[in-house]
């Protein structure tokens, strides 16, 4: 059976009983025609200033015939509750799973279980999938190194290799064959000439063509935040229930702020992109991101599917001058 998510959620009960997971914003943003499925939303009643990812999801869902959804209740998008009512209505059946706000250990083991209570899965059988899913994490977390370390991999690349640890692209096995292609290929690469060092934060971005811009203007994107996230590196040697209490997405902005920190620091970064979504209630905390973060930071936001509009291209191209001239003093 295949059960789309709408966001990261403990996969592992998914794969331990023998499911098929599929992230429904994968699907959306990667169709030929991802603008194509927005509009089919707002056909059925969606209105123009809904999330185009939550719009996005909804028709996806749909044209792939998606029996059932994983919806995160609480620790995502806000719109998340209307679109499983409007899903419901089209006979989707909604699983719920709710990250709890503080990191409540006890609450968050209660939805693990009862997550694998749904699907017939014990926890010991979640763990082994654990266990089997780690070389796969590492992997990944290796091509991120080759990127803000040795520069041998391109910004969009470690996005889309992270992104897709949030599904494993529905096949672990499949995927472990591509990440491996990929690394082979990657380390007999010359590294990539000195630029300014950029990160990403905020989920990840609906334009098409950010990080070819940023390359084109001479900016080298070396962290990308949400996507790192995905690939639980930091968890590699914890048990289930910690892994998912580690995972910053979900919780408060204050341990997103650690990590960027962090991060910040041990990947050189020269500046910040924070990236938040048309009408998502995440637009708020940018104010706090640009408040207790100490190097420049740009604010963008993106609405639909698609290249980066020209005002948009502007701001990015004043931003990394900027930086480059910093950086030549």
């Amino acid at each position: 059976m295949r059960i789309g998510l709408t966001t990261t959620i403990p996969v592992e009960v998914i794969l331990a009983a023998g499911a098929e997971p599929v992230d429904l914003n994968n699907i959306f943003i990667t169709d030929p025609e991802p603008d194509r499925l927005v509009s089919r939303a707002e056909i059925a009643g969606y209105p123009r200033t809904a999330c185009a990812w939550i719009k996005g999801i909804y028709s996806a869902t749909l044209q792939h015939q998606i029996p059932v959804v994983i919806a995160v209740t609480q620790g995502d998008c806000a719109q998340t509750h209307a679109m499983i009512e409007t899903l419901s209505e089209e006979g989707v059946r909604i699983i719920p799973f709710a990250y709890p706000y503080d990191r409540d250990p006890d609450l968050l083991r209660m939805q693990i279980q009862r997550l694998c209570d749904h699907f017939g899965v014990s926890w010991d059988e979640a763990e082994r999938q654990r266990e089997q899913l780690r070389p796969i994490r590492a992997k990944v977390a290796a091509i991120d190194r080759l990127t803000w370390r040795e520069g041998l991999v391109k910004g969009w690349e470690n996005h889309y290799y992270q992104v897709c640890c949030s599904d494993f692209n529905s096949s672990p096995t499949r995927f472990e064959r591509e990440i491996d292609e990929f690394l082979d290929t990657a380390r007999r690469r010359t590294p990539a000439d000195q630029g300014v060092r950029i990160g990403v934060a905020g989920v990840p971005t609906i334009f098409s063509d950010l990080y070819q811009v940023l390359e084109e203007l001479g900016a080298r994107v070396v962290f990308n935040e949400i996507q790192r996230q995905f690939t639980m590196a930091d968890s590699l040697d914890c048990d289930l229930l910690e892994q998912y209490r580690r995972y910053t997405y979900p919780y408060r902005l204050a341990g997103r702020l650690d990590d960027l920190r962090a991060q910040i620091e041990l990947r050189r970064i020269d500046g910040l992109i924070h990236y938040t979504q048309a009408f998502c209630f995440r637009q708020i905390q940018d104010l706090l991101i640009k408040r207790h973060l100490d190097l420049p930071v740009l604010s963008l936001e993106g609405e639909g599917p698609g290249p980066l509009d020209a005002r948009t291209r502007l701001r990015v191209e004043a931003f990394i001058e900027t930086l480059q001239a910093r950086s030549a003093h």
